[in-house]
């Protein structure tokens, strides 16, 4: 049996379907787009992690990440956040209302990766 192509056409929009995206799944492209702004991670550092909060289609991001020392903290900062945005508007097609940014440890030449944690070789 074949459905009348006009008749499909003249469907209401809720009837047609929806497509959701997982908040995981928005929290994976963010973290990869973080990664990307910052060109990979500090030696002996973690990379990004990103946890997301997402309504209707709106989302709010949160990045975590470690950054290397000496390092231009407020520039960095700013380039993962157009990254992150700019990224997940244009794979998800998810209009982003705020992305905050943490930067959890930075990670200095001097810091041997057997010393204890905080502590300089």
């Amino acid at each position: 049996m074949t459905v009348p192509t006009d008749l499909a056409v003249r469907a209401p929009v809720r009837e047609r379907g929806a497509t959701a995206i997982a908040d995981r799944v928005v929290a994976k492209i963010s973290a990869r787009a973080a990664r990307e702004a910052l060109g990979g991670v500090p030696e002996g550092g973690h990379p990004p992690h990103a946890s997301v909060v997402v309504h209707r289609d709106a989302a709010r991001i949160s990045i975590s990440l470690e950054l290397g020392y000496p390092s231009d903290v407020g520039r960095r900062c700013g380039a993962v956040r157009g990254r992150v945005r700019s990224r997940v508007e244009e794979l998800v097609g998810m209009e982003v209302h705020e992305v905050s940014v943490h930067v959890e440890r930075l990670h200095s030449a001097r810091t041997a990766p057997t010393a204890g944690k905080g502590r300089l070789a």
